[in-house]
Formats: structure tokens, C-alpha cells, sequence
């Protein structure tokens, strides 16, 4: 199955702690790989290799404490 690259915009990220709990939180959900945060931009980019629907992405993103503000 090919893998399907998302980018989300994300705010409140501010530091290296940051971008470890969203990496941790992602990383639970099933199919979802490669995840890397870019605070100077503010984005979330990850492969999505098991259809993980896009709103259970950013409940996962919410629930750990930020906001997704594109998608």
C-alpha cells in the first residue's frame, strides 16, 4: 500500500518537547509513520500508510494539546 504524505499546520508547538509529544501521539495511531515536526514553520508532516482518517489525525493533534489550524 502506498504511503500518503500530509503536511498539517499546527499551533502552539514552540519546542523540542513539543514536537516529541505530537511525534509520541501520532505514533500510537496505526498506519501512521515517518512523522516530523518543523516548529519553525509550524508544520506536522507525516506518511500515512493505513488510511488513517484525516479528522482522527487532528483529534490525536488536539487531545496531545495543540491546535490544527490547515490541513
Amino acid at each position: 500500500m502506498e504511503a500518503m504524505t500530509s503536511i498539517l499546520k499546527v499551533k502552539g508547538m514552540s519546542c523540542s518537547h513539543c514536537a516529541m509529544s505530537i511525534k509520541k501521539a501520532l505514533g500510537r495511531l496505526e498506519g501512521i509513520q515517518n512523522v516530523e515536526v518543523d516548529l519553525q514553520r509550524g508544520e506536522v508532516r507525516l506518511e500515512n500508510v493505513g488510511s488513517v482518517d484525516l479528522k482522527q489525525i487532528q483529534k490525536t493533534i488536539e487531545e496531545a494539546g495543540y491546535q490544527v489550524i490547515q490541513s
